[in-house]
């Protein structure tokens, strides 16, 4: 077996064990401030013994056990150094040995990565730091792509989570869910997370991947857990219908050779019409609850409206047998309640976009210019995309260029370099 392939099946551990690893380890030792670190080393572990012994019959077990001794050796050496903690040991010892009960009064749910999530959102951390951490820990999105959907530096997000894992140490916060009555408080920011996890999981900022469609199933997966703890509530409803209907597209969203295909360009046969029609259901519920429409703010939250205003965006699209058949003019006026709702440089970016097939694609270049994304690829890729609409080649290629010195992401990289390559030869 080559080195390639050892690297391959380690990967497969990290990208799609990495939450269950997390939530087992920290439901076994309490301590998050030890778990991710343990895990590294255990991976790290893994990249130099798998090819040396071989690959284990049970890899993500290996890590695992492999985390569980890191951890035991840092609590032994915190024990050596701070003779006031010596339970710490025994305790941590205790609950490797047997498997501990964790049910939570009621026996609401026996779910620890909903735990996790819940705990990483405590109501005493920092709302943004919550998500933050929420996201690498628990569902193993990189620092970098996390700061990415942040709009921040990696060395602030790393110092940003660092401080997360420290104040749920410091302040006891415990690894379980809370009782009914205090969920409401919670509901909103484990929602943020998962819309947050969706996200990357479609646009991830870095890799070779287009689509990570584990990442964005796992995000599905704690909205229903939660909707089971919450039936009917109002975020997670219209969050679950924005998902399920993003969602949906993803097998057409990339082509037999792993290629980006644009929305206009997908087959819409290989959309997903079962999850189409729960995504179109659960909209529709929504409304009849808020019978002002999704973007009326005062009967549901703004979190709430937004994400429904986005679920009516991709419901438009869901509707539409063929690309030439979409109602650009509904999109756009759903894009001015999203714009309007504070939903940020994105929500202006896509508004643009809706703008451009709805009148024309100088209408949409006039509003370009004044979207603050700094940093970002898919300002200047939109630009590009518009000004060769336009006919303006030279202008298009500068545009392409300094979309590609901004990308990270491989496979857009392919497709932006590709367009560069068309205008240079049109035939």
């Amino acid at each position: 077996m080559t080195a390639d392939r050892y690297a391959v099946a380690l990967q497969r551990v990290v990208r799609d064990d990495w939450s269950r690893l997390a939530s087992s380890l920290v439901g076994q030792f309490r301590r998050i401030d030890l778990v991710e670190d343990a895990l590294g080393d255990a991976v790290e572990a893994a990249a130099r013994t798998w090819p040396r012994d071989g690959i284990p019959e049970r890899p993500s077990a290996w890590v695992l056990t492999a985390a569980r001794r890191v951890i035991l050796d840092r609590l032994r050496a915190e024990a050596m150094h701070r003779r006031r903690r010596p339970l710490l040991v025994s305790d941590a010892l205790m609950y490797a040995e047997r498997t501990t009960s964790r049910a939570d009064p009621g026996d609401l749910v026996d779910d620890d990565r909903l735990r996790l999530v819940l705990m990483c959102t405590h109501p005493a951390l920092d709302p943004d730091a919550a998500a933050a951490l929420a996201l690498r820990l628990v569902l193993g999105v990189s620092t970098r792509d996390v700061a990415r959907l942040f709009l921040v530096s990696e060395p602030t997000m790393a110092a940003r989570i660092t401080r997360a894992k420290r104040k749920i140490v410091s302040a006891a916060i415990p690894f379980t869910i809370p009782p009914l009555h205090a969920l409401p408080g919670r509901v909103e920011t484990a929602a943020g997370v998962a819309y947050l996890a969706f996200t990357a999981g479609y646009a991830p900022a870095s890799g070779s991947d287009l689509v990570r469609s584990e990442i964005a199933g796992e995000a599905i997966r704690l909205v229903r857990v939660m909707l089971d703890l919450r039936p009917g509530e109002p975020v997670l409803v219209a969050l679950l219908a924005l998902m399920l209907l993003q969602h949906s597209r993803r097998d057409a969203r990339v082509g037999p050779d792993g290629e980006l295909v644009l929305l206009p360009d997908q087959d819409r046969s290989r959309w997903q019409r079962d999850e189409i029609d729960e995504g179109l259901a659960l909209l529709a519920s929504l409304e009849k609850a808020c019978p002002g429409g999704a973007g009326e703010v005062p009967a549901v939250s703004r979190q709430t409206a937004a994400y429904a205003v986005q679920a009516g965006i991709a419901a438009e699209h869901a509707r539409a047998a063929e690309a030439g058949d979409t109602r650009w003019d509904r999109i756009v006026r759903l894009y001015d309640a999203l714009v309007d709702l504070g939903a940020g440089p994105s929500a202006e970016l896509g508004r643009v976009v809706a703008i451009a097939e709805a009148q024309s694609p100088r209408a949409a270049l006039e509003l370009l210019a004044a979207i603050p994304l700094p940093g970002s690829h898919r300002v200047p890729a939109v630009r590009a995309q518009l000004l060769q609409r336009c006919g303006d080649a030279e202008g298009a290629r500068a545009a392409y260029l300094e979309a590609i010195a901004l990308c990270h992401n491989e496979t857009e990289l392919t497709f932006l370099r590709n367009r560069v390559a068309e205008l240079a030869d049109p035939d």
